[in-house]
């Protein structure tokens, strides 16, 4: 088989393109997926320079990538939801680090997937998983946004954020987001009410009162300064620091969902959700696509493309 991976911890120089790895196993509840495009998201630059080894079994050689979009190839005797042909879309977090989705075929358990939604192009689904559903979950479970809250979203035009803000508008909520002056006019077209700079100071000084709930996607000072943004503490939620739980609020790790997956491409087939893609590179320029995700400050997604 014909992918990307990596056989020990370190910079992006440690990725290969290989055409020699093993065809992945298809278990009993596991669907193989013949992947179109995979997401590339900073969690792959985290597992490759070994810092969630203590978190998961790793087993080398090791494919990166949990976003993917693709067809399925064949699926395990257990599986209903699935069959041959189908396109999907999904989260491939599975529960060890080995099969990754930047390769011809990943086994994906089947409660990781959902039928991709008809109106996104592959690169578009493959971009959307990881932070469609840590933006879903957070709103939904940790927050419980609802109509007219007043939502604020920091770092509103990343990845996690830029999905934040066009769910939660969705939702029927007041939302104000932070970003750069850059960023503003992208922000307001997705339905953003107010848009704040975060370099012109703490946030809690910028808003005219507290607002009903906040999604974290920095941390450090931005997150102590929450409890001065919001009425109440317990709607605060990060999903890049845990420390949030001593503040009061809620700590967001996304898990795959196939529910949460389907509402997802509910959405985007409404035209609720749109997938901005930032660049795409082929399956030889995994390490620059890791690179520019690593640098940070990229407007929307950056995706590997595979057909």
């Amino acid at each position: 088989m014909r992918g990307v991976a990596y056989d020990r911890f370190g910079d992006a120089s440690v990725l290969r393109v290989r055409n020699d790895l093993p065809t992945p196993p298809v278990g009993p509840d596991t669907v193989l997926v013949r992947v179109h495009a995979a997401g590339v998201n900073p969690v792959d630059i985290t597992i490759r320079e070994g810092n969630l080894a203590g978190a998961y079994p790793h087993h080398f050689p090791i494919i990166p990538g949990w976003d993917v979009a693709g067809v399925v190839e064949a699926a395990g005797p257990a599986v209903t939801a699935f069959a041959a042909g189908d396109e999907v879309f999904g989260y491939v977090r599975r529960d060890d680090v080995q099969w990754g989705t930047t390769a011809e075929f990943v086994p994906a358990p089947q409660r990781c997937l959902a039928h991709k939604p008809a109106s996104l192009g592959f690169a578009e689904a493959g971009a959307l998983p990881l932070a469609g559903l840590t933006a879903y979950q957070a709103l939904t479970e940790a927050l419980d946004i609802g109509e007219g809250d007043r939502l604020l979203v920091h770092r509103a035009a990343g990845g996690v954020g830029f999905f934040a803000v066009q769910i939660a508008v969705a939702l029927g909520a007041h939302v104000i987001g932070t970003a750069s002056p850059r960023n503003h006019g992208f922000l307001r077209d997705a339905g953003v009410a107010e848009v704040l700079d975060y370099s012109a100071g703490l946030i809690s000084g910028q808003l005219p009162e507290p607002v009903d709930a906040v999604l974290d996607l920095v941390g450090g000072d931005t997150l102590t300064d929450a409890p001065e943004q919001v009425h109440d503490r317990a709607r605060i939620a990060s999903v890049v620091d845990p420390l949030v739980r001593e503040l009061g609020g809620r700590y967001v790790f996304v898990r795959p969902d196939t529910h949460d997956l389907e509402e997802l491409a509910r959405m985007a087939d409404a035209g609720q959700l749109r997938v901005p893609i930032a660049r795409a590179f082929g399956l030889q320029h995994v390490p620059d696509a890791q690179e520019l995700v690593a640098g940070g400050h990229v407007r929307g997604k950056v995706v590997v493309t595979l057909r």
